[in-house]
């Protein structure tokens, strides 16, 4: 019953409890063998045991049909033990002590296969336990009926040994179905959980990248400005030389006024890559904006081992959230970015800033979202980590927030 159940209080007080109930079950054993009245000892097992196990039912935890479910699988495991046992020992020399060693060995049989095999499994079935019952309970009625209504047990065991055998059969049998199909069921459920997490981890890179090709369109229109303002810029250069050639200086300060007036500024070059590095200049340029300081070092070749632009959306994912945590700091905490990146076969992504009091990390160790419609960056970022295999790790130390990606 312990193997089954779930104790509500300490080991020592359930085992205290345990052996109160084998000790009463003793006495009226030694009792019942010493006068040789063993009809009456099953019958006053039955009724004991359900007087004691009632008594000790607030001693767990399950809900009371839960336990019942439970009692009756306990009762009817005890029940094809002694049958099995006392006709086995029959055939068997001296069959009193047979008895006794054949109850040992299928109990340990049965205590073993519980254990190893069945519990995880087992509160499966308790949980479902409207579906089960009437396998336990009509087990538990028909050994009943032939223990309460023989006038002598060894009479009866002896001479209901087949059928008693046939219903132990059909019982272990209805049990071992109840625990495939459960272990069945479970196993499918596991299969669809995990494409259902596979489907969420999909929708998630669908959004993110769906929003990051639109930023990523912006970045390259502003891409081809620049490079229509460096092909201007020729032709301004051979005005200006002209200008400076004929000695008209006055005309050419002017002109390069104008110019200064009018030039615009021109991205910065941060990697090789060139979708994450207009991702980086964008939200570099977006913080610089917020006031927040960034240091970016990054070494990420033009051709990376993972869909670059996936890759622009994960680094655009990590620096947003990162500008979003400097921008809800109190007044005395300084704000800063820190981004960098290495090459060493695999990209190990590095992005540190300071976190508010409060910020915190969920048992799987990856930021909680602190409102609705935040948290879809960060799960956009873990589902790249698994779709690629990576390794990502959040950490919070001393009010600063790291997060480190290997891919």
């Amino acid at each position: 019953m312990v193997m089954l159940l779930q104790p509500k209080y300490s080991k020592k007080i359930t085992l205290l409890t345990m052996l109160g109930i084998l000790a009463a079950d003793l006495g009226t054993a030694i009792y019942c063998y010493l006068s040789g009245n063993l009809t009456l000892l099953s019958k006053l097992d039955i009724v004991l045991f359900a007087v004691l196990c009632f008594a000790v039912r607030p001693l767990f935890k399950d809900t009371f049909m839960q336990w019942l479910f439970s009692y009756l699988t306990v009762q009817n495991i005890s029940d094809a033990v002694i049958i099995l046992s006392f006709i086995g020992s029959r055939s068997l020399p001296y069959p009193a002590y047979a008895n006794s060693l054949l109850r040992v060995i299928l109990f340990g049989a049965f205590l073993l296969i519980l254990s190893r095999y069945v519990r995880p499994l087992y509160r499966q079935a308790v949980k479902h336990w409207t579906a089960y019952f009437a396998v336990a309970l009509a087990l538990y009625v028909t050994f009943n009926y032939y223990v309460l209504s023989s006038d002598d047990i060894v009479v009866t065991l002896t001479e209901q040994a087949v059928p008693l055998i046939l219903v132990i059969i059909i019982g272990l049998a209805a049990y071992g179905s109840i625990f495939l199909s459960l272990e069945h069921l479970q196993r499918e459920f596991q299969v669809k959980k995990e494409n259902q997490k596979v489907q969420a981890e999909r929708e998630y890179l669908r959004l993110a990248a769906g929003n990051m090709s639109r930023r990523l369109a912006l970045m390259e229109e502003m891409s081809a400005q620049n490079s229509r303002a460096a092909h201007d810029r020729r032709h301004f250069n051979n005005v200006l030389l002209e200008l400076l050639e004929q000695g008209k200086t006055g005309e050419a300060a002017v002109l390069l006024q104008s110019q200064n007036r009018a030039a615009p500024k021109l991205s910065r070059v941060y990697c090789e890559n060139p979708a994450v590095n207009a991702a980086v200049c964008h939200y570099a340029g977006l913080a610089e904006q917020a006031g927040i300081p960034v240091d970016i070092a990054l070494d990420i070749p033009g051709n990376v081992n993972v869909d670059a632009l996936e890759l622009s959306m994960v680094v655009s994912n990590l620096m947003e959230n990162a500008i979003q945590s400097c921008e809800g700091l109190p007044q005395n905490q300084t704000a800063y970015l820190r981004f960098t990146c290495r090459s060493v076969g695999r990209l190990l992504l590095e992005m540190e800033n300071p976190c508010a009091e409060g910020t915190v990390l969920d048992e799987s160790g990856y930021p909680v979202a602190c409102g609705e419609g935040h948290g879809i960056g960060s799960k956009s970022v873990i589902a790249f980590a698994r779709k690629h295999d990576g390794e990502l790790i959040y950490k919070i130390e001393n009010g600063v927030f790291r997060v480190r990606l290997l891919v």
